[in-house]
């Protein structure tokens, strides 16, 4: 039977929308911000030949950097001074939320509360300065030393000047950005590094339809595989939205407490998500598989044909092609490996055993304590078998398809996971903003009652 609150919010309509005056302030502050992050992206870095790098990124299709290149909505394939997004970011605060669960000296701060929490954000952004910087220092050398390789110049004036102000305009560009997703987070609607990611992955969204139509209306594509990839995303959609909001409710009762109608006992649940680890898995998988290949296409053209290492190179290049069957077998079993390792990092079965026990909560039929511990441990790997299942099928079969059917763009899993994510929970904040001000106008109402009745 559905709560008081969820039968409130059913009865949301478009005329409280236009009532709400902070929501409305909030979804023009979140637009705004995802304008300047599109604006920022076709800023290059100073000492860049467009002509020349775009027929640089021609050479390195399919690789680490294309896969990147769909989170920073391009600006990475246009070297921009957010090339690299929030990327940095979201390492770091991976790495950091990894190191707290490991080491017990950060596990003490994490319990601090929140002088706890602003010291390991701290943490994060001086690790996202040093991720930074040492990525865009990469990227600078590659660009000059990968440009002499392939006879391309894409650098105008190479050097040490060049390679310094790159990675002064890399940080700069995505501290911005990680200051811009805190300013969405507080001011605006939504969680903001998660719509930056998004905006950048949805920017690739006219052109992929483009392609698509334009397929179909010359003929290069077949009609029917046309309607199947249609039918197929939105089969993928609809299933990934059933699987976010799939819950294992494990139910907790407290001992029995006085009230007005007598003794009563009080009853909760604690939701396991199927997906606890969420889109981690694919991302880490991916990074992992393409940095390979990467790494052989940056040095590939001079050294394909040049003994054992040139043949080394030449195999690697084709077993981890996008849809090989190798590629498709490594990427699941990556997949696997993380859904499991960070769904043990992000719930910890001892912790939530010790925290009931200390409020006095108990599953029925469970000891307190080490038995409470594996219980949780149980029901967490079982759902976890699910939930990497289902993320194995939401990525590889994208994969699948572009190969069979031969399709000119790529689909990606990530990609359609990280959307699909965000906007049903931008959509869940929307709602609980409406919910907020109904809630606010019934209380005004109650208190003008009150009032005439005096």
């Amino acid at each position: 039977m559905a709560s008081a609150a969820d039968q409130l919010a059913s009865g949301l309509n478009l005329s409280k929308f236009g009532q709400a005056t902070e929501l409305k302030k909030r979804l023009w502050f979140t637009l705004g911000a995802l304008i300047i992050f599109r604006m920022l992206s076709f800023v290059p870095l100073p000492g860049i030949d467009p002509t020349q790098l775009n027929l640089l990124a021609q050479t390195t299709r399919g690789g680490v950097l294309d896969f990147f290149n769909t989170f920073s909505g391009g600006a990475l394939e246009r070297m921009s001074v957010i090339a690299l997004g929030v990327m940095p970011y979201i390492t770091a605060s991976i790495v950091v939320q990894l190191a707290t669960s490991l080491s017990p000296a950060l596990a003490a701060i994490k319990k601090e509360g929140e002088s706890g929490r602003k010291k390991l954000n701290q943490y994060t952004r001086y690790g996202t300065v040093a991720l930074t910087a040492v990525q865009g220092y990469v990227i600078a050398v590659g660009l000059e030393t990968l440009g002499a390789n392939q006879g391309l110049t894409p650098v105008v004036d190479p050097g040490m000047l060049f390679r310094v102000a790159a990675v002064v305009s890399l940080i700069g560009g995505t501290m911005f950005l990680m200051w811009l997703g805190e300013q969405i987070t507080s001011r605006g609607v939504g969680n903001g590094i998660s719509l930056i990611i998004m905006a950048g992955i949805v920017a690739h969204l006219p052109t992929t339809l483009v392609q698509l139509f334009e397929g179909g209306r010359s003929g290069s594509m077949n009609p029917i595989t046309l309607v199947a990839i249609i039918a197929a995303v939105a089969g993928l959609v609809l299933f990934i939205c059933f699987m976010e909001r799939a819950q294992r409710r494990i139910l907790i009762q407290y001992p029995k407490r006085q009230t007005q109608r007598g003794m009563q006992s009080e009853r909760s649940h604690l939701p396991l998500k199927i997906n606890t680890a969420g889109v981690i898995p694919p991302i880490f998988a991916s990074s992992l598989l393409l940095m390979p290949l990467t790494i052989s296409q940056f040095a590939g053209q001079q050294q394909a044909g040049q003994g054992w290492w040139g043949d080394f190179i030449i195999s690697l290049n084709q077993y981890l092609q996008h849809g090989s069957l190798v590629y498709m077998l490594l990427y699941g079993a990556g997949i696997i490996f993380f859904s499991f390792f960070y769904t043990a990092v992000v719930f910890n079965p001892e912790e939530t055993a010790e925290n009931l026990k200390k409020y006095g909560g108990f599953i029925p039929g469970i000891r307190p304590g080490k038995n409470t511990e594996a219980y949780f441990d149980y029901v967490l790997t079982r759902i976890t078998v699910i939930g990497a299942a289902y993320l194995t099928v939401i990525c590889l079969l994208p994969e699948y398809l572009v190969s069979a059917l031969a399709i000119p763009f790529y689909l990606g899993g990530t990609s359609l996971l990280i959307v699909v994510n965000v906007t049903m929970d931008t959509v869940t904040q929307i709602q609980s903003h409406l919910l907020a001000h109904q809630y606010g106008d019934l209380i005004k109402k109650a208190k003008l009652k009150g009032g005439r009745l005096r």
